[in-house]
């Protein structure tokens, strides 16, 4: 990206404002007045490590100890998935919704028909998981996935942000012996262990096709063409 570019920006903003800036190739740089800063792991502190190692979270509005006893009406953030990477499927114990940058799929469960599906997206996406509905995201491209995701009144920190198998199994010991049915946890995880063996296997879960491929390397050529790399 040329420095006249950003020079602008920086230039122009006010003090307080900010600008992120989200690429094709998943990057990410915000802009403030007279600063320029690259967001990772190693250059941002508020990233944190979300789900499963190698991916992040960066809280655009809550925190990550939002809950019950310390509450916020919503979170709001960025999610960074590596490349060709997904998260470990899990559920939430509320409603989110997730905007995809770029090509992922999501793996869903099917109460109804008793089926594990995969959710094709692509940039400027936004899909809307129920509560408790077990899923997982998995980018299918060779360069990191930006997400925007909010959830209600949850932080990372949260018992029920997302409950995994492993998680699941334990709660449901914990339910045979103290009879709490509320959720049933033990049904919770055996369809997440369906989920961790069924989706390696789905090739539309981890491949962009050639139509794809082509409009990644499009859009790439056209940030370019915007941001006055190309003249």
């Amino acid at each position: 990206m040329p420095n006249q570019f950003l020079d602008n920006l920086q230039r122009i903003l006010p003090a307080g404002a900010s600008v992120l800036i989200t690429d094709s190739d998943g990057t990410l740089l915000t802009v403030r007045r007279h600063c320029v800063k690259p967001i990772t792991a190693e250059h941002d502190n508020d990233l944190l490590p979300f789900i499963d190692q190698g991916h992040f979270a960066r809280y655009l509005i809550g925190n990550a100890a939002t809950s019950d006893t310390n509450p916020a009406n919503a979170t709001y953030k960025l999610g960074i998935v590596a490349a060709h990477r997904g998260f470990t499927p899990h559920a939430h114990g509320t409603e989110h919704f997730v905007f995809s940058t770029g090509y992922a799929a999501c793996g869903l469960y099917d109460a109804e028909r008793d089926a594990i599906v995969t959710v094709p997206l692509k940039p400027g996406m936004m899909l809307h998981i129920p509560a408790m509905m077990p899923h997982t995201f998995n980018n299918r491209a060779g360069t990191p996935l930006l997400l925007l995701i909010a959830n209600t009144g949850m932080g990372l920190d949260h018992e029920d942000y997302a409950i995994t198998a492993a998680q699941a199994e334990a709660r449901a010991h914990h339910d045979h012996h103290h009879h709490e049915q509320t959720v049933d946890f033990a049904q919770l995880a055996t369809v997440l262990r369906r989920m961790e063996q069924a989706l390696p296997q789905m090739h539309a879960h981890r491949q962009l096709n050639w139509r794809e491929r082509i409009a990644m390397r499009l859009r790439w050529l056209a940030s370019r063409l915007e941001r006055g790399v190309i003249e």
